[in-house]
């Protein structure tokens, strides 16, 4: 490119100014080749003729375009100068406020002199992980980048920061230990990491000091090693320290302090246990009130002493030793104090014995009063003759004695930082270490002595291994991307050095100065002059013989020689030190032990920490005449080499510290003192390397996207992005030098990128002026089109009226025209119908009277002929009456005749004796059968005679007193009328049994039919009913079909509220459902008490044995639990009290069904007690005449039922051994509950065949006893009876006995029948009874359904809809009173069989007991226990057993070992659920002991597996569902009303019911919480690497970002190769895959909210972070692509229906953010809506955005300095908080909310793969 190219109009330039350094200007003509002058115009619009050496053709430097100035690196500026930097760095301090930029590898630092919240714990978080190009520029960037290049390379690093006092050197390596604290915690216990940032306030309490320059100045440089461990955990820490400023203890300029400990001291003197300090305010003291001031502004020195004293007791030092270190620091205040008199000689002086001060110097160090006022007055002198003491003159005093006080004071300085390290050291083995050098920059003052010397010689060194260090950068990165380059030239200042260094060099010659005894200042000064007069680093000044002048890197320095020697030397005279060692107290005698050994400046380095230490086997330049004492000079020379070498073997990172004013004022730029230190601390070296090379790096991805508009369209189509880049430069630039092409970056050299950016600009200001022109067109041909249009309008409208007003004429005149033509028309009209109705009229009347005559006669005619039939008929039906009453009566006669015939036939018939036998036909068959029949019962029952042998002789005399009545009855009565009355008995007896089967015919026909007739009635009704249900439904439908389109709405809103007050009323009907067992209870309490109270002696019968008696009874009585029902609800009525009672309904509706059950009842018992006294009347007189049988039957009833209930009692206790014997032999549940259902199967039917028997043996046993006494009686009238007796129905004799006999077997056969058949009639009646019953309520209820529905049709429909649900709601509240009772029946009888379970189940144990072991008795125990439960359950019931040796295998199969795509297809939860039902059956069982080991071990286990798979989302999704299940069930089951609410009755069965697992739900909610932890920590580890690059980097609207250039950070040393980035579709993507896991593991949908919540507000805040410490992601297209990555996920959110879980909430920060950089930034307005609307960004956000802003394109205005001010006077008001970044690893409080499953246990079924087949079902 040509100079006439370059320097054309509007471009800007860089004049050298006195003032400002640099100034920019503007040219406003182009500049020609050979012109004088440039023409230019400042920015305070002055003209300036800039003249131009046209014989070095020297321009001045061009200025970077607008669009890079503010960059976070410098070397990504297209021209890299002077002016360029120092104008990057000064806009980027003043308008942005950021003290960080990047310059290459080096970090930029600007004291801001002010505390920003830049360096708080979640700024530290923020950067740990990213990488150092990703994020704005910080200290933490570059200590994180050591950090990783440490674990990644296994190489060690180091931090060399370095500036002049008061940059800011110490405050940066103390904030890049704290990252390494924070970052690189200790992994055990002993807070390495607190030490070493303890170490800090003890360094600078004894080697910081307040200068002119800084008031906390680093007196000393010191390099700290931090030692890790393989896994990077801090383990340790060493400390090496550089050239204390020990002349600092005794001298202070003017403004300044001594060291820090001082004052500290002073300012705490007044403590108790500093009393013996003897010390006073710093203003007392000599050494501490030379610079005036003795305090700083805003220092607190006796806080600041706490906090050091707390930092020695952290670092282990003991309080004693700490008294030591703080009296030694107090005598030197008193040594410096001393009162020196000199002598009248002046030769010699002396200190008073009384002296006060050096009394307390003496005593607080423990040596000697005499001895050392002696040896502070006088010296020895040694001689090879003699020894003699020489009195010293005041000035040689006062030498000695700030010698001593600077040798002490340094002694005590090597001492703690030795102590320091002992505290720092570990015996763990060190894998690597990161060093931090906190050094003192270069410095050049007015006077310039040793000390500055010696620094500037350690920057020269430093800068050295810088320039190697970025050349080698530089290289590699070239040979990295194969570009072919030649060596750079860059500075070397090796000769510059070895001035110094070399033998006979700067140190050498001074050292050997040193040796002579009288050497001299001046002397040294003439040595070096003739030495190096030659060099070119060496200058010898005009005007001074004492100086002498090194031109270093930064700057000529001009020294002076005076003091060279006197400090190189550091002489203390040995009889005072020998006093020191010869102190009382041990510290200050081991202070100066080893005196001679140790190096001052870095001691016992090598014990302290061997293993960190970096030493080389020899020192670098030999040092000579080793045999004497080391000077200074030499001491600093041999601890920088070592330091040279530990820095050469790790990789450095550099912060260089600028000050930018000497006024110690905030943000204030001094563009002279910022250029001075930007020259001296290697800065624009780099720039120059830079800018030597190719400065400029795009990849070709961002080349092609940023200069895209440069391409032809055909080119852009083109694939190879890669070949369209090297296409467009070819074109655009000529020269090929000025570029090359890399293997993932293009390189530029300097300016090439500004050029580029022009000819951009260029392209877009004719696409401007294009578009402008454009539109400027457009908008004069819509301004003509608009004029036009509205003219032809105009004239459309002026027609339009004209031809309205003709049409409106015309119109009128054919109106009038139709209306003359109407009237005419009408009035002919009128006149016709007058005339026409009249003529019609007289027609009508002359025709109705015609047809009027007519139809009279006809009517006349009608009449007549109906009068002749009537007469006819009536003449015919006599006629017919008179024949019909004839035939009657003959045929009455004629039956008469032949009846008479036939009763004379059958009277004639009836006296033969053949009538007779036909009769007893039947009657004989009968006999015999039953005589049969007892022979057989006879043969088949002998076996009972055994039996009846006892009784014989009862009998006997039974019989004997029948016989005696007998004869008795013999005599009383005829024997001729025996015979007779027994037949007349026979035939009564026959007539009676004949009456009683055709009676008994009757009622089975008559209940049959009644039956079948009720059948049939209900069934009719149950259809009527259906029909009628039906039919509703059907007008239901109509009527809702009819009103839907008016009442849709309002119906379906009063369906939701009547659905509410249903669930309402619900709830309450629940409430006082509990409230009534509670108060039932109480009143069961109360009459207990009552009872007892009461109690008078005797037996009473307790409500508990009435109850128990009620299943025995027969006759229907109402129950006591109904009976305490009712008294219940009366007393709670009376509780309540009537005025509430009759607000409660269901309590109402309860007791009036009571009421009218009870009233039922009494009529029952009423009708049963009638009955019974008939009943009781009708069998007295039967009871009087069979008592003595009925006695007798009794008796043998009696003894009977003893001897079977023994037989009973046998066999029960023999089936109580089978069932016990075969529990013992078969271990399966199954086996068990067979064998008893079979033996229970046969009891019952062997208890059934019993009782038949034992009614047959009654019955035969009373008809042999009727039999016995018959024949006793029957022997006595044998001859009666022989004589008369005869069989008319049989030819065969009958023996009497046997007709008595078989008599009197018929008698009781006859009786049998007569009481069963009363016994079915009755039955029968109370069937019949009950069915009438029914069949009345079901009349009445069908009756009130018909009146009800009538009512309803005859209602509008919306009422008809409200009273359909208010009768449904009375229907429902009905079922529920019945379903309560009935279940209070059921929980009752629950109980009575309760305790007879457990009655029997203590009898079954008692045996057991005597039959096994412990072992075996506890298991038969348990199984015994379960078989119980099982004789009553004999479905599953939901519960799981298990044997407590099977537990492990239990936790192994179903939780440690288990996959959650073993359970996958199953029930969701299903683990919770197992290990519920197993809880259950150990609570069923009462083992508490198995519970709690159950619950223990499923913790335990769960632990286990999460802590096994830290890293698996699904695992711990899956055990969060399953967690959260088992908790739920424990709430569900616990038995607590309020976790009932939604269940069903089933599940109510499924409750616990022996213990309250309260706690166990406690830690399994706590476990929850940490699973949940662990799964959203998962979760960030997933989904936080693609946020960044996903929200911020990627473009979801492609085209839209804009490329900046990016500098040497762009892709920093720790990146590695390959694409890392993710897009929007990844993120949503991993949602996806979350929510996916989670819903397929039946997790509760709140904890899936709160889950995605929680990950919304961690993306907000990581992306928010990102953009508050990102400059290039700040810009309006990253604005535009953050709102449509926004609305992406919202769009998810909704799509996932978890709008309701607030995560859109926590991205309102994200959408404010995205908003702000969009919105106008110019006026008041602009700022009034900003702050209106970001209300979720914080005032330092909001500003610290705005000072980030960054436009893309040049067109883009920047926001200026005064908005951002305008914006923080409207948000003064705020109260927000102090840190700027969002706290992303903060954790919204998770909630469990209780969810029931509508799961029931028994419905659940155990896959096999899970491996359960020891989990027995019960």
């Amino acid at each position: 490119m040509s100079v006439s190219e370059l320097y054309t109009k509007y471009t800007k330039v860089w004049i050298p100014d006195p003032d400002e350094v640099w100034r920019s200007g503007e040219i406003i003509k182009d500049y020609k080749e050979g012109d004088k002058s440039l023409h230019l115009k400042f920015e305070d619009d002055t003209i300036c003729d800039y003249s131009v050496d046209l014989k070095t053709s020297q321009l001045p430097f061009l200025r970077n375009p607008d669009i890079l100035v503010g960059e976070n690196d410098l070397t990504a500026l297209s021209y890299l100068h002077e002016p360029a930097v120092l104008h990057n760095l000064k806009v980027r301090f003043l308008e942005s406020n950021h003290i960080y930029t990047y310059c290459g590898i080096v970090l930029v630092a600007i004291n801001p002199y002010e505390q920003l919240p830049i360096y708080e714990q979640d700024v530290i978080y923020a950067y740990s992980g990213q990488n150092m190009g990703d994020m704005d520029p910080h200290i933490f960037a570059v200590a994180e980048e050591a950090y990783k290049q440490m674990a990644r390379d296994e190489k060690n690093q180091s931090i060399i920061v370095s500036g002049e006092s008061g940059a800011g050197k110490t405050v940066s390596a103390k904030y890049a230990m704290r990252f390494f604290a924070s970052v690189g915690g200790s992994a055990s216990e002993t807070n390495i990491e607190e030490k070493v940032l303890a170490s800090s306030p003890i360094m600078e309490a004894i080697g910081n000091a307040k200068t002119t320059r800084n008031d906390n100045s680093s007196r000393f440089g010191k390099y700290i090693q931090i030692g890790f461990d393989k896994r990077y955990h801090i383990i340790g820490a060493n400390m090496r320290t550089y050239l204390l400023e020990k002349s600092r203890v005794v001298f202070q300029a003017d403004d300044e302090r001594n060291y820090h400990i001082f004052y500290q001291l002073c300012a705490s003197a007044s403590l108790p246990e500093f009393k013996d300090l003897a010390l006073t305010c710093a203003e007392d003291f000599f050494y501490t009130s030379m610079g005036g001031d003795t305090t700083i502004d805003g220092v607190d020195d006796a806080d600041d002493f706490d906090k050091t004293r707390h930092a020695f007791t952290l670092l282990g030092v003991k309080e004693s030793h700490q008294m030591s270190i703080f009296k030694i620091i107090a005598s030197i205040l008193h040594l410096g104090n001393l009162e020196i008199q000199a002598e009248r000689d002046g030769d010699s002086c002396s200190i008073s014995k009384q002296d006060e001060h050096l009394n307390n110097f003496c005593r607080l160090l423990g040596v000697e009063h005499s001895q050392m006022e002696h040896w502070l007055c006088h010296r020895k002198l040694v001689t090879t003759a003699e020894t003699y003491i020489k009195p010293m003159s005041v000035q040689q005093v006062v030498n000695a004695r700030n010698a001593l006080a600077k040798h002490i004071y340094a002694q005590l300085f090597n001492w703690i930082v030795e102590h320091i390290n002992k505290a720092l050291h570990t015996t763990v083995k060190q894998h690597s270490f990161i060093g931090v050098l906190d050094i003192y920059g270069f410095e050049t003052f007015e006077v310039n002595s040793f000390e500055q010397f010696c620094i500037n010689y350690a920057n020269e060194k430093l800068q050295q291994q810088f320039n190697s260090h970025v050349f080698k950068l530089e290289q590699e990165e070239y040979m990295k991307e194969q570009i072919p380059w030649t060596l750079i030239d860059f500075y070397d200042n090796q000769p510059c050095i070895d001035l110094i260094e070399a033998k006979l060099g700067i140190l050498d010659l001074l050292d050997e100065e040193c040796k002579v005894p009288k050497g001299t200042d001046q002397n040294w000064a003439q040595k070096l002059y003739d030495r190096h007069s030659s060099s070119q680093h060496f200058q010898k000044p005009r005007m001074s013989n004492t100086s002498f002048i090194v031109v270093h890197f930064a700057d000529k320095v001009e020294y002076q020689s005076d003091g060279f020697l006197e400090k190189n030397r550091d002489t203390v005279y040995e009889e005072q030190i020998n006093i020191l060692k010869a102190s009382k107290y041990q510290m200050v005698a081991d202070l100066f032990q080893d005196e001679k050994d140790s190096v001052p400046a870095t001691p016992n380095i090598k014990g302290a920490a061997p293993k960190i230490s970096v030493r080389s086997a020899r020192p670098a330049v030999k040092a000579a005449n080793k045999e004497h004492k080391k000077t200074v000079g030499h001491q600093f020379r041999n601890s920088l080499h070592l330091l040279m070498e530990t820095l050469n073997a790790t990789t450095p990172h550099y912060v260089r510290c600028i000050k930018p004013n000497d006024e110690k004022l905030p943000f204030k730029f001094d563009p002279k003192r910022a250029v001075q230190q930007l020259r001296a601390c290697g800065v624009l070296e780099t720039i120059r390397i830079s800018a030597a090379g190719y400065p400029s790096r795009w990849s070709y991805h961002d080349f092609f996207n940023r200069y895209r508009v440069l391409m032809k369209k055909g080119e852009i189509s083109k694939n190879d992005k890669k070949l369209i880049c090297k296409t467009l430069l070819e074109n655009l630039i000529k020269d090929p030098d000025k570029f090359q092409f890399g293997r993932t970056k293009i390189f530029f050299r300097a300016g090439q990128v500004a050029y580029l950016e022009k000819l951009r600009a260029d392209k877009f200001r004719a696409a401007t002026i294009m578009i402008q022109k454009t539109v400027r067109g457009w908008l004069q041909r819509v301004k003509y089109r608009r004029m036009r249009n509205a003219a032809i309008t105009i004239q459309r409208y002026t027609r339009g009226h004209l031809a309205r007003r003709l049409a409106d004429h015309l119109r009128k005149t054919r109106a009038a025209i139709i209306f003359q033509k109407q009237y005419r028309m009408l009035r002919i009209l009128h006149a016709f119908q007058k005339i026409r109705n009249a003529t019609i009229t007289i027609q009508a009347f002359t025709r109705g009277m015609f047809v009027r005559k007519i139809y009279h006669k006809i009517l006349l005619e009608h009449k007549a002929t109906i009068i002749q039939k009537h007469a006819r008929a009536w003449l015919a039906r006599k006629q017919f009456l008179r024949f019909k009453c004839a035939a009657v009566v003959i045929q009455c006669y004629f039956r008469r005749m032949k009846a008479r015939q036939e009763l004379k036939k059958l009277k004639i018939e009836a006296r033969s004796a053949q009538h007779l036998k036909k009769l007893n036909i039947g009657m004989e068959n009968k006999v015999v059968q039953l005589q049969r029949k007892i022979d057989d019962q006879n043969k088949e029952y002998k076996h009972l005679n055994e039996q009846l042998s006892a009784l014989t002789s009862a009998y006997s005399t039974d019989v004997e007193k029948l016989k005696k009545e007998l004869e008795q009855y013999r005599q009383n009565r005829g024997d001729t009328n025996q015979l007779v009355n027994l037949k007349k008995e026979i035939e009564s007896l026959r007539l009676e049994l004949e009456k009683s089967h055709s009676e008994r015919k009757i009622i089975e026909d008559t209940y049959d039919k009644e039956k079948d007739l009720l059948r049939k009635r209900v069934s009719d009704l149950e259809e009527e009913n259906a029909l009628l249900k039906q039919e509703k439904e059907e007008l239901n439908n109509r009527i809702l079909c009819q009103s839907e389109d008016e009442f849709a709405q309002t119906t379906v809103k009063e369906n939701l509220l009547t659905k509410k007050e249903l669930e309402e009323e619900r709830s309450r009907y629940q409430n006082l459902v509990k409230e009534y067992s509670r108060l039932e209870q109480r009143y069961d309490n109360l009459r207990d008490e009552m009872t007892i109270i009461k109690q008078t002696p005797g037996h009473r019968r307790n409500p508990s044995n009435q109850s128990s008696l009620e299943s025995d009874s027969n006759c229907p009585s109402v129950s006591t639990s109904e009976i305490g029902d009712t008294e219940d609800a009366i007393q709670q009525v009376e509780d309540v009290g009537l005025d509430k009672a009759a607000m409660d309904m269901t309590l109402f509706l309860k007791l009036q069904k009571r009421v009218r059950e009870l009233e039922q009842e009494r009529k029952k018992l009423q009708t049963q007690l009638e009955k019974k006294k008939s009943q009781v009347i009708e069998t007295k007189n039967e009871m009087d005449s069979d008592r003595d049988t009925d006695l007798a039957y009794n008796s043998l009833k009696r003894q009977e039922l003893e001897s079977e209930n023994k037989r009973l009692k046998n066999e029960l206790n023999e089936l109580r051994k089978t069932i016990v014997d075969r529990v013992t032999q078969n271990n399966s549940s199954s086996d068990i509950q067979d064998s008893y259902t079979l033996l229970l199967n046969q009891l019952k039917s062997a208890n059934e065949e019993l009782e038949v028997r034992k009614e047959e043996v009654l019955i035969l046993r009373a008809q042999i006893i009727k039999a016995a006494q018959q024949k006793d009686t029957g022997k006595n009238m044998d001859s009666n009876i022989n004589t008369y007796t005869s069989w008319p129905n049989s030819d065969k004799h009958v023996d009497a006995e046997d007709a008595i006999e078989a008599y009197h077997g018929v008698c009781q056969t006859n009786r049998l029948l007569e009481a069963q058949l009363q016994d079915q009639r009755r039955e029968h009646e109370e069937e019949v009874e009950t069915l009438k019953t029914q069949m009345e309520t079901l009349r009445e209820e069908m009756e009130k359904q018909q009146q009800a529905f009538f009512q309803t049709l005859q209602l509008p429909p919306e009422a008809q809809v409200e009273f359909g649900i208010q009768q449904e709601i009375t229907r429902l509240t009905n079922e529920n009173l019945d379903l309560k009772e009935l279940l209070e029946k059921l929980e009752k009888n629950e109980k009575k069989l309760k305790k007879q379970l457990k009655i029997y189940m203590k009898k079954v144990q008692d045996f057991e007991a005597t039959q096994a072991t412990a072992q075996t008795e506890r298991r038969r125990h348990e199984l015994t226990r379960q078989v119980t439960v099982q004789r009553k359950e004999k479905d599953f019931q939901g519960m799981l057993e298990y044997y407590k040796e099977d537990e492990p295998l239990l936790i192994r199969n179903l939780i440690t070992d288990l996959k959650p795509q073993t359970v996958s297809a199953t029930v969701p939860c299903l683990p919770a659920y197992i290990l519920y039902m197993c809880i259950r059956h150990a609570d069923y069982i009462n083992d508490d002991q198995k519970v709690h080991s159950l619950l223990t071990s499923t913790i335990n286990g769960i632990k286990k597996v999460l802590k096994k798979h830290n890293d698996d989302f699904q695992m711990t999704s899956f055990w969060l569902a399953n967690t959260c299940r088992l908790l739920h069930c424990l709430k569900q089951y616990s038995g607590d009303t309020g976790f009932m609410t939604q269940n069903t009755a089933k599940q109510n069965e499924h409750c616990l019911k022996n213990f309250d697992l309260t706690e166990y739900r406690q830690v399994l909610s706590d476990l929850s919480i940490q699973i949940y932890q662990q799964l959203f920590k998962i979760a960030e580890g997933m989904l936080q690497p693609m946020i960044v690059s996903a929200m911020l980097e990627s473009e979801s609207i492609q085209g839209l970002s804009g490329v900046k250039p990016m500098g040497y950070r762009n892709r920093s040393s720790s990146m590695v190769d390959g694409d890392n980035s993710y897009s929007l579709d990844a993120v949503i993507r991993q949602l996806n895959t979350f929510h996916s896991i989670m819903c397929d593991q039946g997790l509760d949908p709140e904890i899936i909210q709160q889950v995605f919540k929680q990950l919304f507000y961690m993306i907000n805040a990581v992306t928010l972070n990102n953009l508050l410490l990102r400059k290039d992601v700040c810009s309006w297209s990253t604005g535009m692509q953050l709102r449509y990555n926004i609305s992406q996920l919202e769009e998810w959110l909704r799509g996932k229906n978890l709008q309701q879980s607030g995560a859109a909430e926590t991205v309102e920060p994200l959408i404010q953010a995205a908003q702000l950089l969009q919105l106008k930034k110019k006026t008041s307005e602009d700022a009034e809506a900003i702050c209106s609307l970001c209300t979720s960004l914080s005032t330092q956000q909001i500003v610290k955005i705005l000072n980030l802003y960054t436009p893309v394109n040049e067109f883009e205005e920047r926001v200026t300095v005064a908005f951002i001010r305008n914006i923080q006077a409207n948000l003064q008001e705020r109260n927000d908080p102090p840190q700027l970044l969002l706290d992303y690893k903060y954790m919204f409080p998770v909630l469990f909310p209780f969810s029931p499953s509508s799961i029931t246990m028994d419905s659940i079924h155990i896959p096999a793969s899970l491996n359960l087949e020891f989990l027995n079902e019960v």
